[in-house]
């Protein structure tokens, strides 16, 4: 016994425990009042996936908006999409789950994504049963905002959990690239960031660094165009992290799911491997020289020889193009497309998976993600987890076997084919884990993908407008940066117009009842709602599309999709004072909703108040800080109201963001030759008629400029061009017969 040992009696320990707890008491006392103080004052948010509200008198679940503020920066946050699930699970009901990113939600239509196919398949199948499937993914997630929705899916009586995830680990929140934040910090860091970030205290301290010190994140959500130079090599350590990351979060997922007493369906996940090129290649070293030149000459000679019909001598030289830069992701790309011209699919498909793993811009679920869901379906497969292998069961929808255009819209979203394909092997792998539980087969197989759209109110309306929103998306880079962006193109194009034939007149009729026969069945499904709207818009029924708009504001009060729309319309049919009460309804749930922002500026000018018409357009500036169309629209409200200043510099903006957008150049121009810059309007005019030659007023006000400037020549040059574009266009006429005559000419202007 030691000195100190003998002397310590249980009194003097008393008191020094006593002094430890009031070390630690006071500062967790303060910390404690100081989180009630904030939340009775109201400030910060629930942290929570979902929150309660009361609809139609029936407590229900519906989505936080104020969500993914604890994974984004404020300017970047996404929501989730719209959720509407009964707080009590209805007796006999068999409630499903599922988890996942936009892949999973069925982006860029959630309406018809796998989870919606699956419900429908199931209670066409066992109709004695209700099924209620719950989609919980979101856009730009990962694992680790996964993790807390699958904590509270928990607590919320789910029969059945679905995880679809992986595909945003690199890209998404404290990924190895991601502009949205820390890159792959340690996991323990990401936690205690997350759970400070739940209280309103960690929410406060959080504004208050973004007041100080704001970051470097972009000023608005852009795409995937965000990411273009946030380029990962191959090999990089932080790849790692996120693969170390990914399982604990898994692991955590599988063990949360489990012991809630649900089934798991976890699934691989596919990627469009055939028909998407790699976003971007780095080599992963430095090649120098002469390596760098063996590359570039076996790519060259490659190319050469698949354009002359002769993949054989393609293989060959891209094979040297291998050996000299190995990592290099575009390279393993046209190794595949090589083998598969030849046949050799096993090989292809091992080279395109290659090509996706050292992509740099890593936007699809990679080799070591897929065998970390495999790994841990085995781990689990006592305890009620079973795996699907979706690349697997894509792959049998395709000729090659490989995953490709004939199952996704781009690179790993999934189009209708294959979201019923999915729903169709998770609705067999949850026949399986249920069994017993199930009622009688009344069909003995699963309905047919006729039979589901129908029941989801799917049109070729519907469908032409996802090909169109999809082939916008992909006009942008990293897109545009593909090897094989024009035959992508080409494909959705060929898409949209297979859509385009079926919307026709006589088929009108058959769809609006088709409409009505599943709504008399299912009034509540707003998704159903949602996708009859689109329909009657298309074709101009512009108020009963508001109906349908208008009804889903009462199935989802907090939700600004239903105001927004309502307001959008009834602005179009100039009904302005409803129109303007949905819009700031909208903004009062949404302030961040920029469109929201610019469709009420629209109204307020037609309305005759331009002061708030353009502070609401100014609020959508700053929050769509890249859209450069936002900045003409801006430019022609300023102009129309005598600022003219303030016009020419959003012009400017907008070709700052995007040099090649003619348009703005165009308007610049007009606005310049007002102002008496000629010089200023010929240099816009000029790059009006290079981005744009077939745009004959170009040609026109260039040649106007150029007489003003004394270029004679060059002026009888662009009013020939015009008169080849528009051969009756009068004024072009004019001048050049003036010009041709040796006069002065008339006195010219530019004009819109």
């Amino acid at each position: 016994m030691t000195p100190g040992e003998a002397t310590r009696t249980p009194a003097t320990r008393r008191t020094w425990w006593f002094r430890v707890a009031a070390a630690l008491g006071i500062p967790l006392l303060f910390l404690g009042g100081l989180e009630l103080a904030l939340r009775l004052a109201g400030y910060g948010h629930p942290s929570s996936f979902l929150v309660a509200e009361e609809i139609e008198g029936r407590p229900m679940l519906v989505e936080n908006d104020a969500f993914g503020l604890r994974f984004f920066p404020a300017a970047l946050a996404r929501s989730p999409s719209a959720v509407r699930m009964d707080a009590i699970k209805p007796p006999g009901a068999c409630r499903i789950f599922l988890l996942g990113e936009s892949a999973a939600l069925g982006d860029p239509r959630p309406a018809y994504g796998m989870g919606r196919y699956l419900e429908m398949l199931l209670r066409e199948r066992f109709r004695g049963r209700e099924f209620e499937v719950v989609c919980v993914a979101m856009t730009a997630i990962n694992s680790h905002a996964i993790l807390p929705i699958a904590r509270e899916c928990a607590r919320l009586q789910g029969d059945v959990w679905v995880v679809y995830m992986g595909n945003n680990e690199m890209a998404g929140p404290f990924g190895a690239n991601t502009v949205m934040g820390p890159q792959a910090p340690p996991l323990a860091l990401v936690r205690a960031s997350l759970a400070l970030g739940s209280t309103r205290i960690g929410q406060w301290f959080g504004a208050l660094r973004e007041w100080l010190r704001p970051t470097s994140a972009p000023a608005g959500w852009e795409g995937l165009k965000m990411f273009n130079e946030a380029r990962l090599p191959p090999h990089d350590p932080r790849r790692e992290v996120v693969h170390r990351n990914f399982a604990a979060n898994l692991d955590d997922i599988l063990r949360v799911g489990t012991g809630a007493g649900a089934k798991i369906v976890l699934c691989t996940v596919a990627g469009n491997l055939k028909d998407c090129a790699p976003f971007a290649s780095l080599p992963g070293r430095d090649l120098g020289e002469p390596a760098g030149g063996d590359w570039e000459a076996a790519i060259r000679r490659g190319q050469e020889r698949l354009a002359a019909d002769d993949p054989a001598g393609a293989l060959i030289a891209l094979e040297r193009a291998a050996a000299a830069s190995p990592d290099d992701a575009e390279t393993a790309f046209r190794y595949g497309a090589c083998l598969l011209a030849m046949g050799r699919e096993a090989g292809a498909a091992a080279a395109f998976a290659r090509a996706r793993d050292l992509d740099a811009l890593p936007f699809r679920t990679d080799s070591v993600l897929n065998a970390l869901i495999t790994a841990a379906a085995g781990r689990y497969a006592g305890r009620g987890v079973r795996l699907l292998d979706a690349p697997a069961l894509l792959g049998g929808a395709c000729a090659s076997g490989i995953p490709g255009g004939e199952v996704f819209l781009e690179h790993v979203h999934l189009n209708f084919d294959g979201n019923y394909r999915m729903a169709v092997g998770i609705a067999e792998q949850v026949r399986v884990l249920l069994g017993d539980e199930l009622p009688e087969d009344a069909t003995g197989e699963w309905a047919s993908q006729t039979r589901c759209e129908a029941l989801l109110g799917l049109t070729d309306w519907n469908r032409r407008a996802v090909y169109r929103e999809v082939l916008g998306r992909i006009s942008e880079a990293p897109f545009t940066n593909q090897l094989d962006h024009a035959d992508q193109v080409a494909r959705l194009t060929a898409q949209a117009m297979a859509a385009e034939a079926g919307t026709h007149p006589s088929g009108f009729m058959d769809a609006l009842a088709g409409y009505e026969e599943v709504l008399e069945q299912r009034p509540d499904d707003f998704r159903v709602r949602e996708g009859f709207a689109e329909f009657l818009e298309a074709n101009d029924s512009l108020g009963e599309a508001t109906d349908q708009w208008q009804r889903i504001q009462v199935l989802l009060p907090r939700h600004p999709a239903g105001w927004f729309h309502a307001g959008r319309l009834l602005a179009r049919q100039e009904r302005a004072e409803e129109a303007e009460k949905c819009l700031r309804q909208a903004l009062a749930l949404r302030p961040d909703l920029a469109q929201a922002h610019t469709e009420l500026a629209r109204l307020l000018l037609q309305e005759q108040r331009p002061d708030e018409a353009l502070a609401h357009f100014d609020s959508a500036r700053k929050l769509r800080a890249n859209d450069a169309r936002l900045r003409v629209e801006m430019a022609d409200a300023l102009a129309a109201h005598g600022r003219r200043n303030d016009a020419l510099t959003a012009l400017r903006e907008a070709i700052a963001i995007q040099p090649d957008y003619w348009e703005a150049r165009y308007l610049l121009g007009v606005e310049l030759a007002v102002d008496e810059d000629v010089a200023g309007a010929a240099a816009e005019f000029a790059e009006v008629v290079r981005l744009r030659p077939q745009f004959a007023r170009g040609h026109l006000n260039l040649g106007v400029a150029q007489v003003r400037l004394g270029k004679v020549r060059e002026a009888v040059e662009q009013f020939r061009l015009t008169l080849q574009i528009e051969p009756d266009n009068p004024r072009a006429a004019e001048y050049l017969r003036t010009l041709q005559a040796g006069a002065p000419g008339p006195s010219p202007s530019a004009g819109r």
